[in-house]
């Protein structure tokens, strides 16, 4: 199959935890499909959610630590707005890569020239758009090499960390989550056990597969 593979890089990332609000902020080891849609929405300029375009991807990083960060709290007494520092502990990625991959060379081109500054979690996460290209990707119906992603726990059991993520957030304030589901993530080191029946594809250039996450028919 003709595909689309976008190469983005940061120095630092950290991807918020669900339903943790206050004190050590850890940080998931691979970002969520909601990240990925927020990162081609910022590089398209306009909202692009789960049911607008399938992807695959691909997150790895060197290493991580654990940093104290001063954050500011936000309080209203009368007409008067409070403010006051706090200092916390939150888990930081370092020397990060992530791969996206598309089937539409038109999304994939948003990243040649993005509209909004591209960020793997945090507003100081910057990320820079390495490469993109254009390669041909094996299809795979039986998937035994998966990692460094994330994979709907409807498949087989895979021994992973699980979170229930949702795959986009609408488009509205407040915004909420859609298609929330429980999903496995698999860091990049992840070595797999049991084959995922679910349509995939195989990179021969990076040498690893790409669980394919289709949700055009399923959200509303």
């Amino acid at each position: 199959m003709k595909a689309y593979r976008v190469h983005i890089t940061s120095w630092t990332a950290s991807f918020r935890y669900p339903n943790l609000i206050s004190g050590y902020q850890p940080s998931l080891f691979v970002p969520p499909l909601s990240t990925i849609y927020g990162l081609i929405s910022a590089a398209a300029g306009n909202y692009i959610c789960a049911r607008d375009v399938p992807v695959g991807y691909l997150f790895d990083f060197a290493t991580q630590t654990i940093d104290l960060e001063t954050i500011y709290q936000f309080s209203s007494k009368g007409n008067h707005l409070l403010t006051k520092s706090n200092v916390i502990r939150r888990q930081i990625l370092f020397d990060n890569s992530l791969w996206i991959y598309f089937n539409d060379v038109k999304r994939a081109h948003f990243f040649c020239n993005p509209r909004f500054q591209l960020l793997l979690g945090r507003s100081n996460d910057l990320a820079s758009v390495i490469s993109v290209d254009e390669i041909d990707l094996e299809p795979r119906m039986k998937l035994t090499k998966l990692k460094g992603t994330s994979v709907p726990m409807e498949t087989v059991a895979l021994s992973a960390p699980i979170q229930a993520l949702p795959v986009s957030f609408t488009n509205e304030i407040p915004r909420r989550g859609m298609g929330t589901q429980p999903f496995f993530l698999l860091e990049y080191d992840y070595e797999q056990q049991e084959p995922v029946h679910k349509e995939g594809f195989y990179d021969p250039q990076l040498d690893h597969e790409i669980y394919w996450h289709d949700y055009t028919n399923s959200l509303p």
